[in-house]
């Protein structure tokens, strides 16, 4: 601990067998935490900037120690071999950029098949290829962020490994899993919504959810609504008074137990009309209902629900 309360970095050095130009003693370390070698015996600096030729990781075990003991770009969940293998590229060029001869491209397509052959080498691996690009596919049309794609990615290969894909379709089993993903990070997108960049029905795609978070013991917490008001908000041109005016409904809404066993899609869309009538901003229940994929008669029921339990803060 250093004056102020906090504590110091442990000093990294490594003893050199180098002797020291100005007293001539073999006391010489190499000190990476200030990217120097000096003589611990007279201070004189021997070098300096020197690069830390350690790795960049830390490692807390021997498996983490093997796992990580390798260079190049870190491994992704999204690739079904995890970003390790290597890929030979289609340019058909060289390292300066020169195209390649018509013999020496012949070659490159022979490599570039067998390579390719190799990384797919049974049919596992041929379902994660396939199928791990059909969850980066559907999460590019959905706006999902990479850590949407790896979470989804990991369920995938659990999947796999208990064989609950055998006998179901793949594509039903990726958009099913990406809605498991989307639940388990708290992103707002509907069964609906996934259902729409998929190439299954969304009946399919929701027996696949159930069966697969059943199976994998998945904890999946309910959906906050709030967290669709504002792209709802987004899409209907709301202010921000608003927004925050139906998030404050929908916190009260849950405070009384009125969300339990609804869609949580609904009851945005249904905090969102009840404020923009408290604020003045006129806009219709189709208009509403079409921003948030719901129909209007769900719009109406979850507005009286809410209305009749807090007339005395909502008035519509």
């Amino acid at each position: 601990m250093n004056s102020f309360g906090t504590r110091k970095k442990p000093e990294k050095r490594e003893e050199l067998e180098k002797e020291c130009p100005a007293c001539g003693e073999s006391t010489v370390v190499r000190d990476y935490q200030r990217g120097i070698e000096i003589c611990e015996n007279c201070g004189r600096i021997v070098k300096e900037e020197i690069k830390d030729r350690g790795p960049e990781w830390r490692a807390f075990n021997q498996e983490q120690r093997e796992e990580r003991s390798r260079g190049g770009p870190p491994s992704t969940e999204t690739i079904h071999d995890k970003g390790l293998s290597t890929r030979i590229d289609y340019k058909d060029r060289d390292a300066r950029g020169n195209e390649l001869s018509p013999e020496r491209r012949k070659q490159a397509y022979r490599l570039r098949k067998r390579n390719k052959r190799a990384r797919m080498s049974d049919s596992k691996d041929r379902n994660l290829t396939y199928s791990l690009s059909e969850i980066n596919r559907m999460s590019s049309r959905l706006g999902l962020s990479k850590s949407v794609r790896e979470i989804a990615s990991k369920i995938y290969r659990e999947a796999v490994e208990e064989d609950l894909i055998r006998g179901r379709s793949m594509e039903g089993c990726a958009s099913a899993i990406l809605y498991a993903a989307c639940r388990k990070a708290q992103v707002p997108r509907t069964l609906e919504e996934v259902a729409e960049v998929s190439r299954v029905g969304e009946k399919e795609i929701g027996r696949t959810y159930r069966f697969i978070a059943r199976e994998l013991d998945i904890d999946l917490p309910p959906t906050d609504p709030a967290r669709y008001v504002a792209r709802f908000g987004s899409e209907l041109g709301l202010s921000g008074e608003s927004r925050a005016e139906a998030m404050e409904i929908i916190r009260r809404a849950q405070e009384e137990k009125l969300t339990s066993g609804k869609s949580p899609s609904g009851t945005a869309a249904a905090a969102i009309y009840i404020a923009i009538l408290e604020r003045g901003e006129w806009r219709t229940q189709r208009d509403v209902a079409e921003a948030a994929g719901v129909t209007e008669i769900t719009i109406r029921n979850r507005c009286k629900e809410i209305a009749e339990e807090l007339e005395e803060e909502i008035k519509v």
